[in-house]
């Protein structure tokens, strides 16, 4: 089967983490040992934002950036619904509200139009996740929050290489966060980053994630153990030196597969707006109901029997999921992100695809889309 995502590691990896595991320093009290500040510094310096702060899961860089914030139970944050569920379940753990939102049907962000009817005076801040690595709107939702103090955290989980308007995506917002699972861009096996221009948010980030000390054994607000271990840095610090590459290689391989695809009438290629260079974590194509002989699901289907590990992202949207339904009582629908839950697929194109893999994805695609 090929993979729809695959981690691409190598012997300077595996050089790096014997290094650690050599030293003895597994990990640093601190929360910043020598591999830790290091990985740090290249992805600050990657993403071009004065802090990054490496944490042990994407979900603790969001749980972190929002306890940053200083949120009050009346406080609302809105979010889309068309994500992973970590983007509205951390909201409900620092003790606010997610409020959420439809999406732009071409791109899959949050649809700044929809966002701005959403927005009340309890509104402190929106989560725009840059889906399948395209950005979102960032300006159009600029334009929502500065007169409103209104902090954007750019949910980056998806988006290692992205860039809106010619600037790294991460250093877009007031603060952002990425997650390293295998599956992404690049990977340290478990971790996360939040990167920031603030100094304040910058500084509490990193109370936060390690019990809320600013120095040993003196907690000055409530935190976690967010902490990201050595060996996982040592892996980032490989991992971020090589992840242009694996972008420039994703970047070539949706080209071919492009071109193999372009003139099917049956489907959908992805849409990217000018102002956006696409990382692609995700070749995401769309089957419209109206368009095609089959159903997505069919098609998903006949693509894992030829041997394709085609996936189907968010086929339930977090406001149909069983815990908010019974949680939370929705009045109105969301009609495009119900839509593109019903059409959307994914197809491999990570940089381990050969030129041949990439052929036979496109023949079975049209084959099965005759």
């Amino acid at each position: 089967m090929i993979p729809v995502n695959v981690p691409l590691l190598g012997k300077e990896e595996k050089e790096a983490v014997m290094k650690v595991l050599d030293s003895g320093m597994l990990t640093q009290k601190a929360g910043r040992g020598p591999m830790v500040s290091e990985f740090e510094r290249k992805f600050a310096n990657y993403v071009k934002v004065k802090h990054a702060i490496a944490t042990n899961s994407g979900t603790a860089a969001l749980h972190a950036a929002l306890l940053a914030l200083n949120l009050k139970p009346s406080d609302q944050v809105i979010v889309p619904t068309f994500t992973f569920v970590a983007t509205a379940s951390v909201v409900l753990h620092v003790g606010a509200k997610p409020v959420f939102v439809d999406i732009d049907p071409e791109i899959y962000a949050m649809d700044p139009l929809e966002v701005k009817k959403k927005i009340t005076p309890n509104t402190k801040a929106i989560i725009p996740v840059h889906l399948f690595g395209h950005p979102a709107d960032m300006d159009a939702l600029k334009d929502l929050t500065k007169a409103r103090n209104i902090k954007i955290i750019e949910d980056a989980c998806q988006a290692h290489g992205a860039t809106y308007k010619g600037q790294q995506v991460g250093s877009v917002g007031d603060l952002a966060c990425f997650s390293f699972y295998p599956s992404k861009n690049m990977t340290t096996g478990e971790g996360g980053m939040v990167t920031t221009n603030d100094e304040d948010i910058a500084e509490a980030v990193r109370a936060i994630i390690n019990h809320g000390e600013k120095e040993a054994y003196q907690t000055v607000r409530l935190g976690h153990n967010f902490r990201m271990p050595e060996v996982s840095a040592a892996i980032g610090t490989v991992q971020i030196d090589k992840l242009p590459k694996f972008v420039e290689q994703r970047r070539a391989n949706v080209a071919q597969l492009t071109e193999l695809i372009k003139d099917n009438p049956h489907l959908q290629l992805p849409v990217v707006r000018s102002w956006a260079e696409h990382c692609w974590y995700l070749f995401t194509i769309r089957i419209p109901k109206e368009k095609s002989p089959t159903t997505r699901n069919a098609v998903v289907k006949q693509l894992h029997d030829a041997g394709i590990g085609a996936a189907v992202y968010y086929e339930t949207p977090i406001h149909l999921l069983p815990y908010y339904k019974t949680n939370f009582h929705f009045t109105e629908g969301f009609p495009k992100t119900e839509k593109a839950a019903q059409e959307v697929l994914s197809l491999p194109v990570h940089p381990g695809l050969t030129s041949a893999d990439l052929t036979l994805i496109g023949e079975q695609v049209n084959k099965i889309l005759k």
